[in-house]
């Protein structure tokens, strides 16, 4: 019997953290973990993943690089011949907040090709064996920006604008091979991203009155990456308190 795994991008800390955990606890899937720089906060998480007793493996790998993102997933498969992986998390994203009048040429790019590059390098050197399997859940963390716009991330919502986008036109080319995709457009979410938020302030325009929990986006990535999701593909699902909804 092969060894089922799930690929989290972007998965040491935060949202991506809370997701490899939960992805473990609840449908013990073995986590592919990758990260780009902050190994000690990879390593941790891996001691987390493995108390649920599932296996963990660290691929430190930039996601908007094509050529090392393929040759380390296929290096990874080669080596694991008995391993299928069923579901993948696109979940790295960065932020580089600016007005867009002032906007430096590599504050827009790194942003896009993080986001956007990321979600087609990884993606596209695993489909063919979803597609062969005939068995996958591809889920794309998007946000609040992409959908509603926001000032001063002109670059962060073209880049999950475009993955929205990305995600219905997938769900459509691949539906008949029971390989699903779906989208996680979060919120305010405590984490890194929002540490500088002033939060008091925010969650009076937020209709549940708090910023969400890492580990509340972890539950519904969950429920999308397993069997009960199965009649769904193509949607965009808000996890927001009631913000924009």
């Amino acid at each position: 019997m092969k060894q089922k795994y799930a690929l989290v991008t972007g998965g040491s800390r935060g949202i991506g953290k809370a997701i490899a955990i939960k992805l473990a606890s609840d449908l013990q899937y073995n986590i592919l973990l990758n990260y780009n720089s902050n190994e000690e906060a990879a390593l941790e998480t891996k001691k987390m993943v493995e108390a649920e007793n599932v296996s963990c493996e660290l691929l430190q790998f930039d996601v908007s690089n094509s050529e090392l993102t393929e040759n380390v997933l296929e290096d990874w498969a080669q080596n694991n011949p008995e391993a299928i992986i069923e579901v993948i998390v696109n979940n790295a994203g960065i932020t580089k907040d600016g007005l867009f009048l002032f906007m430096k040429s590599e504050d827009w790019h790194s942003v896009i090709n993080t986001s956007l590059h990321g979600f087609y390098n990884v993606t596209q050197a695993l489909l063919k064996n979803m597609l062969t399997q005939r068995y996958g859940r591809i889920i794309n963390i998007v946000s609040l920006s992409g959908l509603k716009g926001n000032p001063g991330q002109v670059n962060y919502s073209a880049a999950k604008g475009a993955l929205v986008a990305a995600t219905k036109a997938l769900a459509q080319e691949i539906g008949k091979r029971n390989v699903t995709v779906n989208a996680v457009s979060p919120g305010f979410i405590i984490s890194e991203m929002t540490a500088n938020l002033d939060e008091k302030e925010h969650k009076k325009v937020i209709p549940l009155n708090r910023f969400g929990k890492a580990e509340e986006v972890a539950d519904l990535v969950t429920f999308l990456a397993s069997k009960k999701a199965s009649y769904i593909t193509g949607e965009i699902i808000n996890i927001n308190g009631g913000l924009y909804s």
